[in-house]
């Protein structure tokens, strides 16, 4: 196992140095493979945390072209975690989704295709981040608005 694929597997999730090299032993040095360990683990851990109180967060506000706007609440659980990068740009392409998609409530955000990835669903999206950054993460509420509608 070399050290350079670990470094590059760790800049492309953002998962740990251990996960990393665990993943690549397990997947015997195949870095896709490695990836989908990874994003599953991501996902069980995950799961463990969604039962955990949220009581932090951002309100993400986007606009496009000055035609559609839209107000998304993000929640977490610490204040932390809710001025990182990752939960930041997590509040910015869910924004992005419901000014895309119009979904009518969370729960068909949630089940929705990513517009980015279309492998993902909005809800593994964020179990993905939930996994990176180890605290539990959900949508609050969303508002969009048209132009003329």
């Amino acid at each position: 196992m070399k050290i350079n694929d670990i470094k590059k597997l760790r800049e492309e999730t953002g998962a740990g140095i251990a996960d990393c090299k665990e993943a690549l032993s397990l997947s015997k040095g195949d870095i896709e493979k490695a990836k989908e360990w990874l994003k599953q683990k991501g996902l069980d851990k995950a799961s463990s945390k969604l039962a955990r109180e949220v009581k932090a967060g951002i309100v993400e506000v986007y606009s496009h072209g000055g035609k559609v706007g839209v107000l998304v609440e993000v929640l977490c659980e610490t204040d932390f975690v809710a001025r990182t990068e990752d939960f930041k740009n997590l509040a910015h392409e869910l924004a992005l989704q419901i000014a895309s998609m119009n979904p009518a409530s969370v729960e068909e955000l949630l089940a929705e295709e990513y517009i980015r990835d279309n492998s993902l669903t909005v809800e593994q999206l964020i179990k993905s981040v939930i996994g990176k950054l180890g605290e539990n993460i959900q949508v609050g509420r969303f508002e969009r608005i048209a132009l003329g509608e």
